[in-house]
């Protein structure tokens, strides 16, 4: 029997992206990654994909997060996240990346 060993990180990385209509990335892949938070400040809704693909508003996003919303990403998922706006507005994602 395999003994459990907890995931663990001393760094965490911030950054901002900002609220756009369009596809874009929100967290590059990162074979390093041991987890991720996200939190949306803009009054628009943000989309995350999970799976790297193109977000949409319609059917491709796995989360919808509201304003002021927080997600972790699923800690040991390392693979690119994209994120789309219902609206471009004024605010961002704000992200730490846990390495």
């Amino acid at each position: 029997m395999s003994e459990y060993k907890p995931i663990t990180s001393n760094l965490g990385a911030l950054t901002s992206v900002a609220s756009a209509a369009a596809s874009t990335t929100i967290l590059a892949a990162n074979a390093r990654r041991k987890g991720a938070t996200v939190i949306n400040t803009d009054a628009n809704a943000l989309c995350l994909r999970l799976d790297g693909g193109t977000a949409t508003t319609t059917t491709g996003f796995n989360v919808r997060l509201v304003q002021n919303a927080y997600y972790e990403i699923p800690f040991g998922y390392t693979g690119l996240v994209t994120g789309i706006w219902e609206a471009d507005g004024a605010g961002a994602a704000n992200v730490c990346e846990f390495v």
